[in-house]
């Protein structure tokens, strides 16, 4: 069985075949047999016909990504490993949600198809993994849609405010001015899913807030959708106020990466991590472990985060 190319320029084939054909050796090794490239089609030497179809798939995901130059093959090892055939159809398929724009939005990696189908299955969904695996930005999407479904009444969305490992001093302004530097990603997030006016007015109807974590206590939310940002940096009773919060027909999201904690954790250890520890094993509560595969920004942050996690 042959897998063909047409309509295809020199340098998106240069894209999916790799320098020096790196990216045919990586294949290869997934499928643990050989793969003939010549004259722009692809032949796996295999008579398995459930790995030629799993191959077919791969190389259709592949070509829908080569002119665009953001070929993932890790999430190719992944799917091979983590996903069944269904799943797979239903990966390449599925748009989460679309934008303000009409901009259809899709999973990128495994793990990111596995976050969306544990939040649909689940009141929480505890996500862990470096910065730029999408944690935020899908936590935010899955809110919207929700709430443009009629599934929420409103969204919450939170992070504490801590510095990142530098003081800033004295802020002048009033209180809004003083915690939107904090809450910046998410407004970056709401504004790339519902433009700037639309996430204003929504806002200013209260329909989504924004807020400090420690703006949470006391509120018990019904039919909202909760999103926890940068929970690495709560405190055990932080983290636990939290929790508490989440009301009747809600859904609640916890995202964080363990390896940049800010709190000055000879004195605090991270919510996130009790979290973790406390909440393994308990119906209707799942966890995602995201990792250096699934970073979707510049391919260089991948690299930067493994070296810097060495």
């Amino acid at each position: 069985m042959q897998y063909t190319i047409t309509d295809l320029d020199h340098e998106s084939i240069k894209n999916l075949v790799g320098i020096n054909d790196k990216n045919i050796s990586l294949l290869e090794s997934l499928y643990d047999c050989g793969i003939v490239y010549r004259d722009n089609s692809f032949k796996l030497l295999s008579d398995d016909v459930q790995l030629n179809n799993k191959f077919f798939k791969h190389m259709d995901y592949l070509l829908s990504k080569a002119s665009d130059n953001i070929i993932d093959y890790d999430f190719i090892k992944q799917s091979f490993i983590n996903l069944n055939e269904e799943s797979f159809n239903d990966f390449q398929n599925q748009v989460i949600a679309y934008s303000y724009n009409g901009k259809p939005f899709k999973c990128k990696t495994a793990n990111q198809y596995e976050f969306i189908k544990k939040v649909e299955k689940n009141d929480l969904v505890i996500s862990i993994g470096p910065a730029g695996t999408g944690k935020t930005f899908l936590s935010v999407l899955l809110a919207v849609d929700y709430l443009k479904k009629d599934k929420v009444k409103k969204i919450i969305i939170t992070r504490p405010a801590v510095e990142a490992g530098e003081s800033l001093g004295f802020l002048p302004g009033d209180l809004k001015e003083k915690v939107d530097p904090y809450l910046m990603p998410i407004y970056d997030s709401l504004d790339a899913i519902l433009g700037s006016e639309q996430k204003d007015k929504l806002i200013e109807k209260g329909t989504i807030e924004v807020m400090p974590l420690a703006y949470m206590r006391g509120r018990t939310l019904d039919e909202a959708f909760i999103i926890l940002d940068e929970a690495q940096n709560t405190t055990d009773k932080q983290m636990l106020m939290f929790l508490t919060r989440l009301g009747f027909n809600s859904k609640m999201i916890v995202n964080g990466d363990i390896t940049q904690i800010d709190l000055n954790i000879s004195k605090n250890k991270s919510g996130l991590i009790i979290a973790r520890e406390k909440l393994d094993n308990i119906s209707n509560i799942a966890f995602v472990t995201f990792n250096n595969s699934d970073v979707v920004r510049n391919p260089l942050v991948q690299t930067i985060i493994e070296k810097f996690t060495i």
